[in-house]
This record gives structure tokens, sequence and C-alpha cells, in this order.
């Protein structure tokens, strides 16, 4: 007996079989088709644009097609007003639009967070703009300020201006009459952000400070807006970016007019391009742009301390 039992051995443990790799890399191998051909439908515009932008490439006339080096950007810089007189536009525009938008963007944020009769009515309402396209948007205030059949044609009629008057015709009004346009569809955005941050602040904050005697005032500055801080900051880059990249609605309104006082630095490069064929300047222009809004982006979220705690 012990003779066997010092033969005996105990039962050999199974081996750990190795894991295999193909499991973890499975997802990466599922998702990697449609990677690479969102990556090639965006890397290779911006690779073209950065080389075409040190060419001088214009299909109407070869003979002068050949690299140009920094020639392009040289000319904007040195030679070009309009480059100039766009990009201030371009400014102008972003500033007004971002900054309107975002006050009534607020407003209306706020006002549909409160609980009234017909409450969900009320934000369908408020968010519909925002589901219409650009390109749509433009056309309903097209017709509404047509000068036969639009707005100022009641107005004429309470003897409020003069028959005939279209806003998007004279330089002194079609600034502000293109920025009305744009609000219309532009505040649901910033409404629609700021009321789903503001579904999350919690009600004992408000009931606390209305203890301690903070008015309503005082809540919305201590409580309200440190809340929304990345909101609205995140919200205002996103729509300052598409601002200054806005091309459909003001070409439909104004096609840059009148006397190319509505013209923005990305709607001067679409006419650069399209209408001059001038390709290798608009590529040039089109770096210049990206350069100016990467730069504008990082010092805007340095400057804010986008996600970030404020001391």
């Amino acid at each position: 007996m012990a003779q066997a039992a010092a033969v005996a051995k105990p039962p050999t443990p199974p081996r750990r079989r190795r894991a295999s790799a193909t499991p973890r890399r499975l997802p990466y191998l599922l998702i990697a088709p449609a990677a690479l051909l969102m990556l090639g439908f965006i890397a290779y515009p911006v690779i073209s644009v950065f080389y075409y932008s040190l060419q001088e490439y214009n299909p109407t006339k070869p003979w002068r097609n050949g690299f140009a080096g920094f020639d392009n950007f040289v000319h904007a810089f040195t030679d070009d007003p309009l480059f100039w007189d766009t990009l201030v536009f371009s400014a102008k525009w972003v500033f007004v639009e971002v900054g309107l938008q975002l006050l009534f963007g607020l407003a209306l944020a706020l006002i549909v967070n409160q609980t009234f009769a017909g409450r969900a009515l009320g934000r369908a309402l408020v968010f519909s703009p925002w589901a219409v396209s650009g390109v749509l948007t433009s056309a309903i205030w097209v017709l509404l300020y047509n000068s036969q059949t639009g707005i100022t044609r009641y107005l004429a009629d309470v003897g409020i201006g003069s028959y005939g008057t279209s806003w998007l015709s004279d330089t002194s009004t079609v600034f502000s009459a293109a920025v009305v346009a744009d609000l219309w569809r532009g505040v649901p955005f910033f409404a629609i952000l700021i009321l789903a941050d503001l579904q999350s602040v919690s009600k004992d904050l408000y009931e606390a400070a209305e203890v301690d005697g903070a008015s309503r005032i005082k809540q919305f500055w201590h409580i309200t807006l440190p809340h929304l801080k990345d909101a609205i900051v995140l919200s205002t880059l996103l729509r300052a970016v598409w601002e200054f990249n806005n091309v459909d609605l003001l070409y439909t309104l104004t096609g840059g007019g009148p006397a190319g006082v509505t013209t923005t630095l990305p709607l001067y490069i679409a006419n650069t391009s399209v209408d001059a064929h001038n390709f290798g300047y608009a590529s040039a222009l089109t770096t210049v742009a990206f350069v100016i809004l990467l730069f504008c982006s990082i010092v805007y979220l340095r400057l804010s301390k986008f996600g970030g705690e404020d001391k």
C-alpha cells in the first residue's frame, strides 16, 4: 500500500491556454474598413488643399500652372484688399451672430425649462427652426424680404417705410436683415444644448439659495451660469466655426452683395474657385482660414479653461 501510494502521483492540472489575441483585436478589425474610408474622405481633401495652395492652378489657363511656392500667401497678405475686407467682415459676422444667438438661446432655454401649460408644444416650436436646412431657411427669408410680397409691403401698408423697399439690396440694412435670418435658425441650437445642461442642475441648490435669501439674479449668477460654463464654451466654439464657414445662407440671401459688403472669407473662397477657377489661390485662402480657426479655437479653449475646475 505504501509503495502504491509512493508510486501514485497527483493529477497534473490542465495547462491554461494562451488567450487568443483575435478576440481583443476583433472590434478594431470590424471598424477598420469604416475608419479607413472616413480617413480617406477627410485626409485626401485636406492634403489636396495644402498641395494646391503651393501651386498656380487654373484649368482655364493651363500654360500658367506650376509650382508657385508661397506666392499665393504673399499675394493674399500684401496685394489682395478683398482678403482683408472679407476677413474683417467674417470676424464681425461671427461676433454678432454668436453673441446674439447665445443671449437669445440662453433666454429661451431658461423659459422652456420652467413648468407651464403646453411646455412640450412650446419646446417643439422653439427647436423646430434648427431642423430646417440652410438653403430652405434662406428661401423662406428671401420670400419674407421680397419687396412686392414680403414684410416691407405690409409695413408700407401701415405707413412704415415705402413700397418697393428691399432690405437685401440696401447696404445700410442688408447686414441686419441677414443677421435676423440666421438668428431664426441659430438660436435653437444654443437653446437645445443649454436646456439639456439646465436639466442636470440639482434643485437642492436653488432651494438652499432661497433659504439663504438669494435673489433670482444671484441664483442665476452663482449657480446656473457656473454650471452652464462648459456647455456655453463648447456651443459658442462650435457655432463660431459654423458661422465663420457660413456660405449657403449668405450666398442665397445676398450673394455677397450689395457691393460685396456681405462677402465672408469662405464665400470669397467659393467665388474664387468656382467662378474664377483659380483653385491654387483659393486653396491658399482656405489654408489661411484653417490656421486662423485652429489658432482661435486653441486660444479660446485655453482662456475659457474648458473642462477644468473653477478655482
